[in-house]
């Protein structure tokens, strides 16, 4: 590989960024000017400044300021073509250069590259920190003929994008500036929706018993004509600020239950539907109303539409944010906090509301294989979720690494690009076909739980059979005492499911031994037969952990069991502060 003629060999590099300094003894812009004019290319100068990046100095220190300005100067780096440059210039500030001729990228095209490296926010543990990138882009030789001139134009275009907000890519113009008003941005907000600007993609979450497809979360696109396919932290800010969230809230919610309905009427009942709920939302008075009429006209039962929230939201305590999510809840919505462990949500407010799930952030999800915070943290909210009643998601898994310890964890969702990227609804189709996604992964991880179930009528066990097949045990059968001991004897069993009534003993005394010989598994009853004083005698000896009755419902059923399996592996790893 030929040398390109700004490599020098051993270049001192700018201690705290990792990257080039302009001026120093590094790439010479200079040179790359002359570079491009022999080679009859153009060069856009993009001056990038990282929006509000001295606050992070100010509010959580400069040693974490000095740590977040070279990871945001790495994925400057990386972001940039190989043919590009990239200079430090001041404390927040960057430089980035590239050559093109007509049909290459230009500097508009290198801009959307930057930030689009920036729509993660950077994780420097424990924070995660959202940044954005305001450019001002200039061209040699259209607005300057040398470097010091091209240099002060591309400043002139980002103090013009300053002027306007933030978050934004300007091209310098001879022309007058205007800062842009709130107005100006209501009005290309209003034509966004007659335009049908406005796009919800879908990405599948995923139920951890089975691997099955189970629901969707809607997640919001802007695609302009002007800045292509936007992210929402691209635009939210701004719509909150100029008091439009509401509409759009509104917008989102009817157009992913209106997809849901058309999902279901194809016969795929089994689906879900994830939405965002904005603050401005749960503070009208009218919302349970509004809810319930559009699930009414969509023709949706509440239980398939599940509402995330904020933990600022619900940090607010305020009396309408409290009625709303009761109503909610009375409905039969599902309720989750969303991104579980960044938003500073006390304990007590958790507590207070009545909500379903917690969806865990994907900043602890991405290192929870190898960083030994991460793990600790992941797990304790797994198991305070499930000992408040909440399922838990975990969101951002990309790695079977990750996937193997949220499922040894017993997270009961999953949510990331392991399994697929948000998609529009048209790239739908094979997904939903599959349904489940990715079989052998769920194979390879799937946690060693046995359950042993004795029962001396054998259609019984076979509807049992059935209805836990799909939570992936190894399910063991036994149509008599004698034949239970001998598999107890042959098997590592967790759980054991009982009859009461049988011709040999009952239910409680077979436990009753099992206790004295396999003091660790969890024992249960599942009888149609009631006897109040064996069976509370059985309970207060601890020769049962519960009693349940049949006919049974499914999914209760199911619940009990995985709950004793839980116990189970709380009790084997000594856990009982959770």
């Amino acid at each position: 590989m030929s040398q390109r003629y700004d490599e020098f060999g051993y270049i001192s590099l700018d201690p705290v960024a990792g990257v080039y300094r302009l001026g120093a003894n590094g790439p010479s812009l200079t040179t790359a000017l002359a570079a491009a004019s022999a080679t009859k290319r153009r060069v856009a100068l993009l001056h990038v400044d990282i929006d509000m990046f001295r606050s992070i100095n100010v509010n959580m220190g400069e040693d974490v300021g000095d740590q977040a300005l070279a990871a945001a100067a790495q994925r400057l780096r990386k972001a940039i073509p190989r043919e590009g440059w990239l200079w430090r210039l001041a404390s927040d500030e960057f430089i980035a250069a590239i050559g093109y001729r007509d049909g290459e990228l230009d500097g508009e095209g290198l801009a959307d590259l930057l930030r689009q490296a920036f729509e993660t926010p950077l994780s420097i543990p424990p924070y995660s920190l959202p940044l954005t990138l305001s450019i001002g882009v200039a061209v040699f030789p259209d607005h300057a003929g040398n470097a010091a001139a091209l240099l002060a134009k591309a400043e002139q275009a980002l103090l013009r994008v300053k002027e306007q907000g933030m978050d934004n890519v300007g091209l310098y113009t001879s022309e007058p500036g205007r800062a842009a008003s709130s107005d100006g941005f209501a009005e290309r907000f209003a034509d966004a929706f007659d335009n049908s600007e406005f796009r919800l993609f879908y990405q599948p979450l995923i139920n951890g018993h089975d691997g099955g497809l189970c629901g969707f979360s809607a997640l919001l696109r802007w695609q302009s004509e002007r800045h292509g396919l936007m992210l929402p932290n691209r635009f939210m800010e701004i719509v909150d600020r100029v008091g439009l969230s509401a509409r759009l809230g509104w917008w989102v919610i009817d157009t992913a239950m209106r997809q849901l309905a058309q999902w279901r009427s194809e016969g795929l009942d089994y689906l879900s539907m994830s939405v965002h709920m904005p603050e401005p939302l749960l503070n009208q008075a009218d919302c349970v109303e509004r809810i319930g009429a559009l699930l009414h006209s969509h023709g949706l039962p509440a239980e398939s539409m599940e509402f995330e929230l904020g933990e600022s939201t619900l940090a607010l305590d305020t009396s309408q944010v409290s009625e709303t999510l009761a109503g909610l809840r009375a409905l039969g919505c599902t309720l989750t906090v969303g991104d579980f462990g960044l938003g500073g949500l006390s304990l007590a407010a958790l507590a207070q509301y009545p909500m379903d799930r917690l969806k865990i952030d994907r900043n602890f999800v991405r290192n929870v294989a190898t960083d030994t915070r991460s793990t600790a943290i992941v797990r304790a909210i797994i198991a305070m979720g499930h000992r408040l009643g909440m399922k838990v998601t975990a969101k951002g898994v990309e790695s079977e690494a990750e996937l193997g310890f949220l499922r040894r964890n017993h997270c009961d969702f999953f949510q990331g690009y392991l399994f697929s990227a948000p998609l529009p609804v048209e790239q739908l189709d094979e997904l939903i076909r599959r349904r489940f996604l990715l079989p052998g992964a769920f194979a390879a991880t799937r946690p060693e739980r046995t359950l042993l179930l004795l029962d001396d009528e054998e259609n019984v066990l076979r509807s049992l059979v059935r209805l836990f097949r799909r939570d992936g045990y190894q399910i063991l059968t036994a149509n008599s005492v004698r034949e239970a001991f001998d598999l107890l004897a042959s098997n590592p069993v967790q759980v054991i499911v009982s009859d009461q009534r049988m011709p040999d003993t009952s239910g409680t005394e077979f436990l009753a031994q099992v206790r004295d010989m396999y003091p660790d598994t969890m024992r249960m009853v599942l009888s149609g037969y009631t006897d109040l004083a064996t069976i509370t005698e059985a309970i207060n000896h601890g020769a049962i952990y519960r009693f349940l009755t049949k006919p049974w419902n499914d999914d209760e059923l199911r619940e009990h069991i995985q709950d004793a399996f839980r116990a189970y592996e709380r009790q084997a790893a000594g856990d009982q502060a959770f």
